[in-house]
């Protein structure tokens, strides 16, 4: 049996894990800060380390090679990150550095693409042809897998979902347009919206959790407060669940998926947040493409890119999953 280490990078951490070519078991999970404000050279020996730290942890395992997920977008053919707003990047040879200096062969794709592609293989989506799924975090990453493939597009752009507009005149996004579904419902922007209500006075706990320190807020923590029955919170979420709700509707409509997986900690919300989104979807789109499609969180937590950035090494070189 061959392994392959699968490397997920993103704007705020790092995970690597050595994976089983059938997908069978995950060997030596390890992880840490991207701190990508230090520069491009530095982001890259924190990769490094992790990954030869989870070769070592896979000791005695033949390693067939290294499959890294980047935030786009990016030229898989080239393997160079040609622009990542959360990143600071521009036309980086990610690929052929990571390859060079773990003397490995490598793949590079989009890392919202192998998370949703290793929750097609592993996860929620499995069994499913038609699968499209977002991944929210620090920003909002999309992916679509039809008959077992990654669909990339004409120039591997395809995916970016968290960059549809969602209102035309509405907040600014970091890459440059207004409007963006990444604007309002990312882990940064719901805890913006978050810190905008309690400042416009809204009566909530929320303060309470950080000290009255409001930089501190985070959607993780909205999340939390809402599970404890804050009613600001639960508004925040509930509002987060119909930006989302508009968004995938038009997914459904121009995809006609058998599956939309949300992966990332907005799922940390369960059903608060996924009740009023599916039924947001039901009020927006074509009925015939709802009743076949279901909306669900992903299924492996912190682990769906790393996965899915091996299945893309196994998929590409070896030509089989």
């Amino acid at each position: 049996m061959r392994y392959v280490v699968g490397i997920d990078l993103g704007g705020t951490n790092i995970v690597a894990g050595t994976v089983a070519e059938d997908g069978s078991e995950m060997l030596g999970l390890v992880s840490e800060p991207t701190i990508s404000e230090q520069g491009a050279d530095a982001v890259l020996g924190r990769i490094v380390k992790l990954a030869r730290a989870s070769m070592a942890a896979a000791r005695g395992k033949e390693i067939g090679g290294v499959g890294i997920g980047s935030p786009g977008p990016l030229d898989t053919k080239t393997g160079i990150v040609l622009l990542t707003p959360n990143l600071g990047w521009t036309n980086f040879p990610l690929r052929d550095r990571l390859a060079g200096a773990l003397n490995l062969p490598a793949t590079l794709d989009n890392d919202a693409n192998c998370a949703i592609f290793g929750e097609w293989w592993r996860g929620a989506a499995r069994g499913a042809q038609h699968v499209v799924g977002l991944t929210i975090g620090t920003g909002i990453g999309g992916g679509i897998v039809l008959d077992g493939e990654i669909y990339r597009g004409a120039s591997d752009i395809a995916g970016e979902i968290g960059h549809m507009t969602i209102d035309l005149n509405g907040r600014r996004c970091k890459c440059g347009n207004y409007g963006c579904l990444e604007a309002y419902a990312s882990g940064p922007a719901i805890a913006a919206r978050a810190v905008e209500g309690v400042e416009a006075g809204a009566e909530t706990a929320l303060p309470q959790y950080v000290n009255g320190d409001l930089r501190k807020i985070t959607a993780q923590l909205v999340y939390e407060a809402a599970h404890d029955g804050d009613d600001f919170a639960l508004e925040v979420v509930k509002d987060t669940s119909k930006f989302l709700g508009a968004g995938v509707a038009s997914i459904i409509n121009i995809f006609n998926p058998q599956v939309v997986v949300i992966c990332g900690g907005v799922t940390l919300a369960g059903e608060r947040l996924f009740g009023p989104l599916r039924s947001e979807v039901k009020r927006r789109a074509f009925k015939p493409a709802v009743d076949v499609c279901r909306i669900v969180p992903g299924e492996l937590t912190g682990t769906a890119g790393v996965y899915g950035a091996a299945a893309v090494f196994i998929k590409h070189t070896w030509g089989h999953l």
